[in-house]
């Protein structure tokens, strides 16, 4: 291929046309109009002498080898991209920027809510938007559909991200206050016996860790009721026998929004470790460290307050 005669706007346009799937939806990301876009999946079809989209029935379907470039294609894009910003340095009070950011919602709970009202006082031109969490967060990363991922240390892939250890927290069991199954020890006994809600990424999403350590252990709970929220567990626990897990630097927030008791395990579980992750090529990015710099400023404050 003849890279003098490429137009690195296609590059645009095939990353739209690969995110959405649609001709029409593309053409309006990138402001183009719909037969402008159509003319271009031609040129593209020439340029790479695939279809690139096939239709397979109401949709378009990409072709393998379509799929081998999306992650490419992103990529080049925001290595131009970030070629081209003329910035050396971010200047918090009068530049914009918007930063998306994949993490669960104790971490919204703990770290992205003070860096909300940190950023209203300190860079009101910067933008969070919260993503549900990945149940691929490399890939996320890699292809540009996040730009920061908090998860803990011990339930990501080992792989060469960039990294920055945020806090520690620990698992308290969590009960409604009216539980009289409970008294003010948790045994191993009713611990088993009482049925369980557990908090769950997803059907097909791997097991957690707290059941991970519980198989190899040979100590499984009956679980009777899964939820995608760490935040509603406290809600669905009132007025039942349920017992979940916490961590426990949540836990005044919790009590703040629910009667619930907390008591410690009766068996030793793994701590978790809050992590930041994020794709080298954005290590460089002014703005993007200086986000980085406040939410480890936030969690360095949590580990002080102990």
């Amino acid at each position: 291929m003849n890279l003098s005669g490429v137009d690195l706007n296609l590059l645009v346009a095939l990353d739209a046309l690969l995110a959405e799937r649609s001709v029409t939806r593309a053409a309006n990301r990138v402001g183009l109009s719909q037969p402008g876009m159509s003319n271009t999946l031609s040129r593209l079809r020439k340029l790479f002498d695939d279809p690139l989209l096939v239709r397979e029935g109401m949709a378009l379907v990409p072709t393998p080898r379509a799929e081998s470039l999306v992650a490419p294609v992103r990529e080049a894009l925001a290595l131009i991209l970030h070629a081209l910003d003329e910035r050396t340095g971010f200047d918090p009070s009068g530049d914009r920027a918007t930063f998306t950011v994949s993490c669960s919602d104790y971490s919204v709970l703990m770290l992205i809510g003070p860096l909300v009202r940190r950023l209203a006082a300190e860079a009101p031109g910067v933008t969070i938007q919260v993503l549900p969490r990945s149940p691929e967060p490399v890939r996320a990363l890699r292809d540009g559909e996040a730009d920061l991922v908090i998860e803990p240390a011990e339930i990501m892939p080992d792989v060469a991200l960039p990294t920055q250890r945020l806090f520690a927290d620990r698992w308290l069991c969590c009960v409604w206050d009216g539980n009289t199954q409970v008294g003010d020890v948790m045994m191993m006994e009713t611990y088993l016996r009482l049925p369980h809600l557990v908090y769950s990424m997803g059907r097909g999403q791997p097991v957690s860790l707290v059941d991970q350590h519980l198989t190899q252990i040979r100590t499984p709970r009956r679980i009777e009721f899964t939820v995608e929220s760490f935040l509603l567990a406290p809600f669905l626990l009132q007025g039942t026998d349920l017992v979940t897990l916490v961590l426990e630097r949540a836990g005044p927030h919790l009590q703040r929004t629910a009667a619930v008791r907390f008591l410690e395990p009766p068996l030793q579980l793994p701590p978790i470790t809050e992590t930041l992750y994020w794709h080298p090529r954005r290590s460089a990015d002014p703005a993007h460290a200086w986000v980085r710099a406040r939410i480890g400023e936030i969690a360095a404050e949590l580990d002080r307050a102990g």
